[in-house]
């Protein structure tokens, strides 16, 4: 079933804001998000590169979470390709700084804007990308929140034991993130469950 146009917009402007988000995460170069250093440690392991690791591992964490009703969408689609594009982008346009103060900025303005664009992005009910699947499909009886947090925080472990490195960000992201996006929705009055079509259960 195609989106509305609110639903598509939601999309879009989610993926975006989640782009410029992962951006600034990675541009304060203190530690990436865990699924993230999963798949970095599972490259170094086995030589093969960082684009068809992350492909392979997204497709199992989906198709793992469509086990337990959590369907992929065409915004699990466009959420990997547009979030991917948004951050070459950014990266182009930003460096990392040599001052840690300033890194630390950058890690801090990024997680705001982080939790609002998968908050609006999941939101929209159109389908969850690999780590936030992952997360929704122990929601219940795990709230999202910490579902999301043990996610993140077993894909740096298994990253990290595979070689990978983790950094303060990578500790922020384990902790913070989660509660950050439930919060924004919470704000926002969205519902990140994919199971229901947000309009039809308004009308119902």
């Amino acid at each position: 079933m195609i989106p509305s146009p609110r639903r598509t917009a939601m999309l879009l402007v989610g993926c975006v804001v989640l782009g410029v988000g992962v951006a600034l995460l990675l541009a304060a170069d203190l530690g990436s998000d865990g699924y993230s250093t999963f798949v970095n440690g599972l490259a170094i392991t086995t030589g093969v590169d960082f684009w068809i690791v992350n492909l392979v591992v997204g497709v199992v964490l989906v198709a793992l979470a469509a086990l337990r009703k959590v369907y992929p969408g065409i915004g699990t689609v466009v959420q990997v390709v547009l979030v991917g594009v948004t951050v070459s982008v950014v990266l182009d346009l930003i460096t990392t700084p040599d001052a840690l103060v300033s890194r630390a900025a950058l890690l801090a303005a990024a997680f705001p804007v982080l939790a609002l664009g998968i908050a609006l992005y999941l939101g929209s009910h159109t389908g969850a990308g690999p780590a936030e699947a992952a997360a929704l499909a122990w929601d219940p009886p795990v709230p999202f929140k910490w579902s999301y947090s043990v996610v993140q925080g077993g894909g740096a472990l298994g990253g990290w034991l595979l070689g990978a490195t983790v950094g303060v960000g990578t500790f922020a992201v384990i902790l913070l993130l989660g509660p950050a996006v439930d919060l924004a929705a919470r704000l926002l009055s969205l519902d990140l469950h994919q199971q229901a079509d947000p309009e039809h259960h308004a009308a119902t």
